[in-house]
């Protein structure tokens, strides 16, 4: 009895040593299509070569990272990694991977061109990588256009030749809408930039909303009073809540849908041989044809109990072979500037409307406007993109006149800046 008493502490001693020993690295991901199955295989992987690091996904909605996230890091709290758009804003809470990367020379040399994108002004740190890059711009449901024999608007076409092309599709087809636009500041901001509009004032804070802000905020709601663009994607949520308009367009509800690069794979994925989709670029502006760079970075938290494993995790996953085939088999484009140098990416799809749509955004990068390019970096994109969501929404729905949206879109930023500073 005293043998196996003694045998049974031995190994329950051993499983404690073990259990204590494996550290926990948790990561807040979100997901526009099949990202999410892609990291959960590498992690996989990496936790089969590394038996002392136990990395848990925890799956969440894109909502969770936008609204929650930013109350759970004020509190000194979070997860030990996440995914995140709000990278600037939020840059006082990431973890300077500097001390407990294997090679920072590696980092600044493959992601340096966006590292100013995810850390304080001023500051060096390493905070994280992109997983990809983005920009945003326009999908067209081709089969509709070709069944309603609307020709599909050629390059150097304008937000209004869309529009009413797409209001032709509507008509002829019976659609709820003859475009739909993500209800985000984010989304609508490359557009206010092709009309001339600049968030930025000359001392780098926040700059009054302009005569581009009003301009093309004025036709979005313009378009929604006339039952052109889809109302409900905007109206049926409030404040500064994110609502993708992606399922619409897949269902054939709109002609015309602008969001962006990162919805390639979910397109593809749920729409498969259903109709013909081709990428558009963005309509042009005033004065430009501007979508709007930026990206989903993987970031370290601050407040982690393990920024060693934090570290290695990290290294892994911003290692050349591990970007490329995430970039590979998610179908989005690398922020790695070595794998862009390589070229050669091999994208995994059968589907002939992906690999055009890569090519057109591609293309599409190189028409951004300065006005446009100057927000990933800027502190107070965040707050503007909020701002600008929130009112023009109340400004569709009839609660405020366009006048009264602009004036309280000015309240709302001079608000937020206020409150940074208390």
């Amino acid at each position: 009895m005293k043998l196996k008493t003694g045998l049974i502490a031995a190994l329950a001693s051993t499983f404690l040593a073990t259990a204590t020993w494996a550290e926990e690295v948790r990561i807040m991901w979100y997901s526009d299509g099949n990202e999410g199955e892609v990291m959960q295989d590498l992690l996989n992987r990496f936790m089969a070569d590394n038996p002392d690091i136990t990395v848990v996904l925890d799956n969440v909605a894109y909502q969770t990272i936008k609204e929650q996230l930013p109350i759970t890091l004020a509190a000194g709290d979070g997860p030990d990694i996440a995914r995140v758009t709000d990278i600037k804003a939020l840059a006082d809470h990431w973890l300077d991977l500097t001390p407990y990367i294997s090679d920072p020379e590696y980092w600044k040399t493959n992601f340096g061109a966006q590292m100013d994108w995810m850390r304080p002004d001023g500051s060096d740190a390493i905070t994280g990588f992109m997983t990809q890059l983005t920009l945003v711009g326009g999908f067209a449901n081709k089969t509709l256009f070709d069944q309603a024999g609307v020709a599909l608007p050629g390059e150097g076409a304008t937000w209004d030749d869309w529009v009413n092309a797409s209001a032709e599709v509507q008509q002829s087809q019976g659609l709820a809408a003859a475009i739909a636009i993500d209800r985000s500041g984010h989304r609508i901001s490359g557009p206010i930039t092709s009309y001339g509009g600049n968030y930025i004032g000359a001392d780098g804070m926040p700059a009054p909303v302009d005569d581009g802000v009003k301009a093309f905020v004025t036709k979005l709601v313009e378009w929604t009073n006339e039952g052109k663009n889809l109302k409900d994607v905007w109206v049926s949520a409030a404040g500064g809540t994110y609502r993708a308009a992606a399922d619409d367009f897949i269902n054939g509800q709109v002609a015309f849908y602008y969001s962006g690069s990162w919805q390639i794979a979910n397109l593809s994925t749920k729409i498969g041989d259903a109709f013909d989709w081709v990428a558009t670029g963005s309509p042009c502006g005033t004065t430009a044809c501007s979508g709007l760079a930026g990206g989903a970075a993987l970031v370290g938290i601050k407040y982690t109990k393990h920024p060693e494993a934090v570290g290695k995790v990290m290294d892994y996953l911003s290692s050349e072979a591990v970007v490329r085939e995430f970039t590979e088999r998610t179908l989005f484009l690398p922020a790695h500037a070595g794998i862009v140098a390589a070229g050669g990416l091999n994208f995994q799809t059968e589907d002939p409307n992906v690999k055009a749509a890569l090519e057109k955004f591609v293309a599409a990068s190189g028409q951004t406007s300065p006005a446009a390019d100057a927000l990933p970096a800027w502190k107070w994109a965040s707050a503007y993109y909020t701002a600008l969501v929130n009112r023009t929404s109340q400004a569709m729905a009839g609660e405020l006149t366009l006048d009264e949206a602009f004036a309280r879109m000015d309240q709302d930023i001079a608000e937020q800046v206020k409150q940074a500073a208390q």
